[in-house]
């Protein structure tokens, strides 16, 4: 089992770092934003939080001394994102770290000046948050989730974890770019694989519920929970509803089998917000994210709930386990 820490966040939508101790002579504060889609008790929210802090740290950001940190969390509400993405742009940040492509979208409606750094997006140059993974072009850069590529992956891994699976339901966020991307990369495989695919939204709970009671109507089927922020904002309630309906199911992310699902598939996304924490330092150094490379993962982890795979009657295969980075028990 992995060990992780956490810092304990104030409560509350937005939380500003006081200034209990003054910068160091001759050295200016600093100011950075932060939003994201998460609630601030969310465990990943957290985690990410104290991995971005403490990257800043090591690099020489410490928070109430050469740095402000101005946080606030959207808890996955479009509406509260785009107020809380004014409220940011308005303290007049040096720079803003954006962790969701509803934070990106509200924070670029907001500014085209102040540099934004975000992590974990799925299809940055597809959303048009940047020209070009190389040459960002504006005023925002950072990290990607994955290449769409990945997704046919999902498929591979929970076909060959329920090989009796013909039919696979995929939760996905149409309101964005990755969406779609995801959805046709999945159906790439699934054409190879013999897989029947069934679109169900994730707008909101109710839609998640009624799609996945009525795919479930019939056997052998599966579930794909597709990267978008709406997916961690739902996890919860999507391992409840996988487990209600017996669907063996995979995720882009470790949360989701934190929660009780049997898989997950992806980059590791407090690593990102440490990674994140590297380009908000050298754009406080004076770099522009228009020359600032988007940077896509190099390193995938799988994540298997046995307790889970019991639970749904399924036995692990050896070679599962054997290329597994975490087996949760």
């Amino acid at each position: 089992m992995r060990r992780r820490q956490f810092i304990t966040l104030l409560g509350g939508a937005a939380v500003v770092w006081p200034l209990s101790a003054p910068a160091q002579q001759g050295e200016r504060m600093r100011r950075i934003g932060v939003l994201t889609n998460l609630r601030a008790d969310d465990p990943e929210s957290e985690a990410r939080n104290t991995a971005f802090l403490q990257e800043l740290a090591q690099l020489g950001w410490i928070a109430r001394r050469n740095v402000q940190i101005d946080t606030r969390w959207g808890a996955g509400d479009p509406e509260r994102i785009r107020k809380f993405a004014l409220e940011l742009i308005a303290l007049a940040p040096d720079v803003i770290l954006g962790n969701s492509s509803q934070s990106v979208a509200a924070l670029l409606q907001a500014t085209r000046v102040v540099p934004i750094v975000f992590a974990s997006i799925a299809d940055p140059v597809g959303a048009g948050f940047v020209e070009s993974l190389a040459r960002p072009g504006g005023n925002a850069t950072g990290f990607m989730n994955f290449e769409y590529s990945i997704s046919e992956k999902w498929l591979e891994l929970l076909k060959e974890m329920a090989p009796r699976m013909t039919r696979v339901a995929v939760l996905r966020d149409a309101a964005i770019a990755a969406g779609s991307g995801q959805l046709g990369a999945i159906q790439s495989a699934a054409t190879r694989l013999g897989v029947e695919l069934r679109p169900v939204g994730m707008r909101d709970a109710d839609e998640i519920k009624r799609g996945l009671a009525a795919f479930a109507s019939t056997s052998n089927g599966g579930l794909i929970v597709t990267a978008s922020p709406l997916a961690s904002v739902h996890r919860d309630l999507t391992a409840t509803l996988a487990a209600q309906h017996k669907l063996p199911a995979i995720s882009s992310n470790r949360n989701f089998v934190t929660a009780g699902g049997l898989m997950s598939y992806g980059p590791d996304r407090v690593d990102q917000s440490r990674q994140a924490a590297g380009y908000v330092h050298r754009i406080l150094k004076g770099e522009k994210p228009a020359e600032l490379p988007v940077q896509a993962p190099t390193k995938y982890e799988l994540v298997v709930n046995l307790k889970t795979a019991k639970a749904l009657g399924l036995e692990v295969p050896p070679t599962l386990l054997a290329i597994a980075d975490e087996v949760i028990e």
